[in-house]
């Protein structure tokens, strides 16, 4: 938004002068020519002794040449945000420049124009591609590229060109977590604080999470400190991958996750468009005519929605539906006539999309969190390839000195009849102090959609493993610098099932889920289900759970008898809204009963407060029948530019505490330091220099400190980010010319947003010249304290809207080249007084 419109949007009664100078040009042309032309001398004052103002700088582009921040669209689409050098032409007025690779980047096909970028120049030539243009749009600070669909690669839904990748600027980082407790009765307070340092150098993140703890009781052993992790990592953008030196975990898609210290080269699933990422079908079929409208529908919905012109097509950039449901697709022709078609689909995680190929490679050390387990070095590889008709072929290896394994496996989709995959992994495994033992693991995982039911069987698996099969954790576990007589113990048989059920209308949702395990070695067997239905009615949330488990161990070396543990939980939980009473509010119940503590009735309270919601508040009292007790607990959490604070109260059994907590986030740049709230993995930082308290839109708490800096939280890393600004929340001396930004961060990277403000005073100022006759219409004024911010337009009787003035300073007019069509102004402000409207002065043109 620029400096004037938004001075009309805070001042409606001061409307600037050139938009009377935008209606004039787009009259009807009073002179015949091959093209429009407005003849400046129609603007020509009564009584100003024939002055002609020079317009030729917006006869076409409507601005001045020079640099803007402007949106990209190519063909109505965006495609970047950036600022653009633009330069005067002619014949098209105001053009960009940019070169071939910048193009090549959003699609372009540059190389069917081998003299698009003349040699020696910096900037493309438009006209060498047919029926091609760019035009300005000054107002919305938008460059629309239009090119022939024939010169554009197809462009992937979602896709954005790795050129446009931003790694971020250099900067030290801190995350920090602070909380403790303190009885209010009796002794043995507790805290707990964790750091999180980082670098970013170019494409490079150097990361370390180290611990602290002092125990509430002296016996824990004091104050003690730790490091779970050290790692550098940097994006391979040709492998679509990351690499990760020092501490990680192992993929988990064909293989348990194992912990390391090494190195590992492995997919990253972001860096695909998201209209590429999981497993979605090829749509193929045949349209008779051009412009063919394929529409294609899942459960009722449309997902996906194209033209296309006469013959074969292929549509791959599908986003994933997740579960299952079959694709019902229709091809309407121009004339009229449909054609339809099924295309069977169901997913499970293994599948890929055809000719996506996911790999993984890990060589290090084993990190176990025991310090007494050898680090016992292995290495590991995984595939995962999508070869086409819904098949998906995975596997891998782990190597070390004690284990070796081998898994292949295969993912199907069966289209109406769900998805299936079978995988076996071979182990030949040799435990610390024991014999080489060998055996095998089979999984099965199915998946299962009903949408005339809408019943959705998430997943069902079962694994199987003989009795001498172990895992690589199993084994590396067991070699420690003090043997242990304890075996580890090793699962024989595992069974898990999710099941949803909408039960359509108003009649709510149900979802059951199980899981069953038994050991070898001994009869110990686990069970657990869960059984939730949730509905709502008039704004009324509400929810009933069941869980129960069973824990049943004997037998073995473990116990010489049989004992069964057995735990069931019913619950109702209710959500009150109190909007028409107590602002931002709600009103929570819930009962729980279960044999090892009774029934439990809890009342709760809880809101949000403040502007923009940043302080949470919660009041709980609940009751106990079995050991006729009470609790209360209360917190607030407030969350602010500066980061987090929390405090709580809880009382229960004759103890009373109080806990506190504080998170937050310091980073250091070239600007300086900025603290902000909790960091994600990738965050931005906002520049608005000199603009001070200005919301970020979308962003609880968030506001620029006083050098304008503030910290976004969370970006995501290779899509497309908006962060806005929330301009009601400017000062009244703060013009922006731009309101938003779009970045494109790498993983872990921190971005910089930077918006161009004008801090300084607003007034209407009449230009008079020496000779008593005001400056003509149409002139420039620019302001020499700050020349790259543009220049202003005058409009009627030398009158001219100028932002961002210091209290005293010079001013360039100009309209025209020679010097008798340019002068100066020296003009001095008094200080504003506060909610006064934009004064209006004179200023003498010398």
């Amino acid at each position: 938004m620029s400096p004037l419109s938004y001075a009309a949007q805070k001042r409606p009664e001061f409307r600037p002068s050139l938009m009377a100078v935008l209606v004039a040009l787009l009259l009807p042309s009073v002179h015949a020519e091959a093209r429009d032309y407005f003849n400046p001398a129609l603007l020509q004052q009564t009584g100003t002794g024939g002055t002609v103002p020079d317009l030729s700088a917006f006869e076409n582009g409507g601005q001045l040449p020079g640099r803007y921040p402007v949106d990209i669209y190519l063909n109505d689409e965006q495609v970047d945000s950036r600022d653009v050098t633009f330069f005067q032409t002619s014949e098209n007025g105001l053009q960009p420049c940019l070169d071939a690779e910048t193009l090549a980047g959003y699609g372009v096909r540059t190389e069917l124009f081998p003299g698009l970028q003349p040699e020696g120049e910096q900037c493309v030539d438009f006209s060498t591609i047919p029926d091609s243009a760019a035009v300005f749009v000054f107002g919305a600070h938008r460059l629309n590229i239009s090119i022939p669909q024939a010169a554009v690669n197809p462009r992937i839904r979602g896709y954005v060109s790795p050129t446009q990748w931003d790694d971020g600027i250099n900067a030290a980082l801190l995350h920090y977590s602070f909380s403790g407790v303190s009885p209010l009765t009796g002794e043995g307070s507790s805290q707990y604080l964790n750091l999180r340092p980082g670098l970013n150098l170019g494409a490079w993140r150097f990361r370390n999470y180290t611990t602290w703890n002092r125990p509430a009781s002296s016996d824990s052993g004091g104050d003690k400190w730790n490091t779970v992790y050290t790692y550098a990592q940097r994006s391979i953008v040709p492998l679509k991958s990351q690499l990760t030196l020092g501490d990680s975990l192992s993929p988990s898609d064909v293989f348990d996750s194992v912990p390391f210290r090494g190195a590992q080269l492995a997919s990253d699933d972001e860096m695909i468009p998201d209209s590429q990422r999981g497993y979605a079908p090829v749509v193929r079929g045949i349209a008779r005519g051009n412009s063919a409208q394929v529409t294609i529908r899942q459960n009722g919905y449309v997902i996906y929605q194209t033209t296309v012109p006469a013959g074969a097509f292929e549509i791959t950039d599908m986003y994933p539906t997740g579960g299952s449901g079959d694709l019902y697709v229709t091809i309407k022709e121009a004339d009229g006539s449909e054609q339809s078609m099924v295309v069977p689909y169901a997913s499970l995680p293994v599948l890929q999309r055809e000719g996506r190929l996911q790999f993984s490679l890990t060589a290090g050390q084993y990190r176990a969190y025991d310090s007494s387990i050898e680090k016992t070095p292995f290495s590991q590889g995984t595939l995962l390839y999508g070869v086409g008709k819904g098949m998906t072929l995975y596997g891998g290896a782990q190597l070390a000195q004690p284990y070796r394994a081998f898994a292949a496996g295969v993912g199907q989709n069966l289209g109406g009849l769900g998805a299936l995959s079978v995988d076996v992994t071979q182990a030949w495994s040799t435990p610390q102090n024991d014999k080489e033992q060998q055996g095998q693991s089979w999984r099965l995982r199915y998946s299962k959609s009903l949408a005339e039911t809408g019943t959705h069987l998430a997943v069902a698996g079962y694994r199987y493993s003989t009795e001498g099969f172990y895992d690589l954790a199993d084994v590396l576990e067991s070699y420690r610098d003090k043997p242990s007589s304890m075996r580890t113990e090793r699962k024989r048989n595992r069974a898990e099932l999710t099941l949803s059920q909408d039960l359509g209308g108003e009649c709510g949702y149900l979802s059951v889920g199980a899981i069953s395990e038994d050991y070898w070695d001994n009869r110990r067997k686990t069970t657990s289900w869960n059984m939730s239905y949730n509905n709502s009615w008039n704004g009324i949330s509400y929810s009933l759970n069941y869980a129960m488990n069973r824990n049943t161990a004997g037998g073995g070396q473990y116990t010489g008898g049989k004992n069964s543990e057995r735990d069931d939980v019913l619950s109702l939980n209710l959500s009150i809204p109190l909007d028409k009473w107590l602002g931002k509010s709600f009103a929570s119940y819930n009962v729980s009963s279960s044999p090892a503590r009774g029934t439990v009735n809890t009342v709760g309270l809880n809101g949000t407060a403040l502007e923009d919601n940043s302080l949470n508040w919660n009041l709980t009292q609940s009751h106990a029948s079995q050991e006729q007790s009470n609790s209360g607990y209360g917190s607030v959490n407030y969350r602010g530019t500066y980061g987090e604070v929390n405090g709580a109260y809880s009382q229960s059994a004759g103890q009373r505490n109080l806990s506190y907590g504080l998170q937050g986030s310091i980073v250091a740049h070239a600007g300086g330091i900025t603290a902000g709230q909790p960091m994600g993995e990738t965050f931005g930082l906002v520049k608005v220099p000199g603009a001070s308290n200005v919301a970020i839109q979308n962003q609880t708490g968030i506001r620029t400190d006083y050098r304008g800096y503030a910290l976004v939280p969370n970006l995501m890393p290779y899509r497309r980010n908006d962060v806005t600004l929330n301009t009601s929340t400017l000062d009244e001396d703060v013009d922006l010319k731009q309101t938003s930004r779009s970045v494109v961060p790498t993983r872990g990277a921190l971005v910089r947003a930077e918006y161009r403000a004008q801090v300084g005073q607003r007034v209407m100022m009449t230009l008079i010249r020496a000779d008593g006759k005001p400056v003509p219409f149409g002139a420039t004024v620019v302001n020499d304290a700050d020349p790259d911010a543009g220049s202003s337009i005058v409009g009627d009787g030398g009158q001219v809207y100028l932002a961002g003035l210091s209290s005293e300073g010079t001013l360039k007019v100009q309209w025209g080249n020679d010097a008798q069509r340019q002068c100066r102004v020296t003009y001095r402000l008094s200080k504003p007084k506060t909610g006064e409207s934009i004064p209006v002065i004179q200023g003498q043109c010398r």
